[in-house]
């Protein structure tokens, strides 16, 4: 039988790789001891997010550091460019101000858009950062002094065992927990082929609302929230959508 400390092993063994560690506990495969840095929630907790379980590959466990019971708050979720134009900066600031009157706001610790989201997050509300590499590390750096805050006051979850470096393929694979944990999701920037398009697909998967900002005609930085617009998100052009946005739980 499962148990929780036996997930923890399997992911510092396998290095948090959700399909090694699937194989490992169906066959019950025995490892050797790991000493387990950091505090975790596994899919066998009570605290484990229900969000989560929607998924097609829910993560079997969350290192984390800071405020756990943040994720039983209604949460949204933000994302948008690493790469910020001067009007993505002031609409994902602007969402956020709004949004975090009644919901945790949960992003990805990375450059740009998600950077904004937790800063403003902070100045009023709660942020949940959701990361691609173990706890012990900082990236990008620009948001070192983000991640000593949110360490001690807000929460940062990781798949990854404390150690882990940044590695490429874990960013697109972390994107399907950003897209589970909000209740509905929100882009500001994006260009055709970006990063956030898969946190759509999966947002989508799930039956999550998703909503975009639009951008002027013809610029590149956000033609992907306007593709995305086209094919069918909802369109956030007004003050009064967002405040809708924030009384829903």
């Amino acid at each position: 039988m499962i148990t929780r400390e036996m997930i923890a092993q399997y992911a510092y063994e396998y290095d948090g790789n959700w399909s090694r560690m699937s194989r490992a506990i169906a066959e019950g495969t025995e490892v050797p001891f790991h000493q387990v840095k950091e505090s975790y929630i596994t899919i066998l907790d009570e605290e484990y997010p229900p969000e989560l379980k929607a998924l097609r590959f829910p993560p079997w466990i969350l290192f984390y550091q800071g405020d756990v019971s943040l994720l039983r708050q209604p949460k949204a979720t933000i994302v948008g460019s690493r790469q910020l134009s001067r009007y993505g900066y002031e609409m994902t600031r602007y969402c956020a101000e709004v949004l975090r009157k009644n919901h945790v706001l949960v992003s990805g610790l990375a450059a740009g858009a998600d950077g904004c989201v937790h800063r403003t997050a902070m100045e009023g509300g709660h942020t949940i950062g959701v990361i691609g590499s173990g706890l012990s590390v900082s990236y990008p750096a620009e948001n070192r002094d983000l991640y000593a805050e949110m360490r001690r006051h807000e929460l940062i979850l990781s798949e990854y065992p404390y150690e882990t470096g940044v590695r490429k393929y874990h960013f697109p694979w972390r994107n399907r927990i950003l897209a589970a944990l909000g209740s509905f999701l929100v882009v500001t920037q994006a260009r055709i082929r970006s990063g956030t398009a898969l946190t759509v697909s999966e947002a989508l998967t799930l039956g999550r609302e998703v909503w975009c900002v639009p951008h002027p005609f013809g610029e590149e930085n956000g033609a992907g929230c306007n593709k995305l617009i086209a094919d069918g998100a909802y369109i956030l052009y007004d003050t009064g959508q967002l405040e809708i946005l924030s009384s829903q739980k």
